[in-house]
């Protein structure tokens, strides 16, 4: 029976042969969840004994490491803001990126904000994350795929908040409410870049929540016209962007009712974060 140490060694080698990209981290990451053990954990367990059927599903998750599978797909879970999220082929992978829109977004939580709105809420992880933080908020969320919706539904349940879940196109389903606050990462990608985009993510991740049309401004052109229908004077909105998009989204929320639209970046200092209010 083959121990910690050396089952690390013979897939970390296994993984860079195929070019599996950070494959010393990825062996770690694997071998860490199929023992339920954090990855700084094995470094205390170098000696000890992988029974056999573990071994057998860190050999088929290594095998769909080198087909091409996003890690978080194939541990079929990541965590969010504090939440653990359920992420399937169905549903984006949720970027470290976008717990910085829902900081900024918690950050500004006050009283009059009470209810909230997610859009395009894929694994529901924006309104699950900030749910957890401020469970006095009415929150809901929105999205046109059924198979995302139901991991959501689950996401919700499995973090122990309450959300009201709605399919349906943007606000199409919640035409009747009103809300405080919205939540959109949208679709934003051009149907050119999603050609470029990392086979990883244009092989796994879906397509809809991913590519917005020709311009990649179409759903942010929507918003800009759709919203005021659902919102209460004073609403504040927060979306996550594209990288370049900073100037076309502003440029289009520069009419109407809209008030101190601005854009923030992210870590590395590309756009990544729009806001308004009305």
């Amino acid at each position: 029976m083959k121990m910690v140490k050396e089952i690390l060694s013979l897939a970390a080698g296994f993984l860079e042969k195929h070019q599996v990209s950070s494959p010393r981290l990825s062996a770690e990451t694997l071998l860490a969840h199929f023992l339920d053990l954090k990855r700084i954990e094995l470094y205390m367990h170098f000696d000890r004994p992988v029974q056999e059927l573990e071994l057998e599903l860190f050999r088929s998750a290594l095998k769909k490491a080198v087909r091409g599978d996003p890690l978080s797909y194939i541990l079929g879970e990541v965590e969010f803001y504090g939440a653990r999220i359920k992420v399937t082929p169905a549903v984006l992978i949720p970027r470290q990126e976008t717990e910085i829109l829902l900081d900024m977004v918690s950050k500004q939580i006050d009283s009059s904000q009470k209810r909230v709105i997610d859009l395009c809420s894929g694994s529901g992880c924006l309104a699950i994350g900030l749910k957890k933080a401020h469970p006095n908020l009415e929150v809901v969320g929105v999205d046109l795929s059924l198979d995302a919706l139901e991991i959501a539904r689950e996401n919700s349940a499995k973090n122990n908040v309450e959300i009201k879940w709605f399919h349906g196109d943007l606000i199409e389903p919640v035409k009747d409410q009103k809300f405080d606050l919205v939540l959109c990462n949208p679709p934003y990608v051009t149907e050119a870049d999603y050609e470029t985009l990392d086979p990883g993510v244009r092989n796994f991740e879906p397509k809809m929540a991913l590519v917005s049309g020709v311009s990649g401004y179409e759903v942010f052109e929507r918003l800009q016209q759709e919203l005021p229908e659902i919102l209460n004077p004073g609403a504040k909105v927060f979306c996550e962007i594209g990288t370049g998009q900073g100037a076309g989204v502003l440029e289009r929320f520069s009419s109407g009712d809209w008030k101190d639209p601005s854009v923030k970046p992210d870590w590395a200092g590309h756009d990544r974060f729009f806001s308004t209010s009305i």
